[in-house]
C-alpha cells in the first residue's frame, strides 16, 4: 500500500488498523484469534541443548518427528519435552542434511528451518 499512501499515514503516527479503515473504512470487521492452532510458535530466544526441557523442546521434538516421517534419515524421536542424546542426534542429522552447522543444538538458524521445513511437509500455510 505504500503506493498509496500507507507509509505516510504511518510516518504521521496512524495505527496498522487505523491505516485499514482510512483505505477500506470504518465498517469494516477485524477478527483476532488469541491462540492460532498449528503455527510453529517464535524462536524461544535461547538455544536448546541436551538437558533442556519444556514446551518448546516439545514443540520442536514434534516438529522434528514429522519432518522425520518423509526424511528417514533423521532418527525418530519421542516428543517427551526433554532434551536428551536421542535428540541431539536427530537435530545433528538435520543439520546434516539442511547444510547447517552439525552442532546438535537448536540455535535461531536450526529452529527457524525445522518450522520452515515443517510447514512445507504438513502444508498447513495452504488454503483448503
Amino acid at each position: 500500500m505504500t503506493q498509496w499512501g500507507s507509509c505516510s499515514l504511518g510516518e504521521q503516527g496512524y495505527s496498522p488498523i487505523e491505516i485499514l479503515r482510512y483505505f477500506y473504512g470504518d465498517d469494516m470487521y477485524i477478527n483476532t484469534a488469541d491462540v492460532i492452532s498449528g503455527i510453529p510458535s517464535s524462536w524461544p530466544g535461547y538455544e536448546l541443548t541436551v538437558g533442556s526441557s519444556g514446551d518448546k523442546v516439545r514443540q520442536m521434538q514434534e516438529q522434528l518427528r514429522t519432518i522425520a516421517s518423509v526424511y528417514t534419515a533423521i532418527p525418530t524421536i519421542t516428543a517427551d519435552g526433554i532434551f536428551g542424546q536421542a535428540t541431539a542426534a536427530a537435530v545433528r542429522e538435520f543439520q546434516s542434511i539442511f547444510g547447517l552447522p552439525q552442532t546438535g543444538t537448536v540455535d535461531f538458524a536450526t529452529w527457524y528451518k525445522i518450522s520452515h521445513i515443517y510447514v512445507g511437509i504438513t502444508r498447513i500455510a495452504e488454503l483448503n
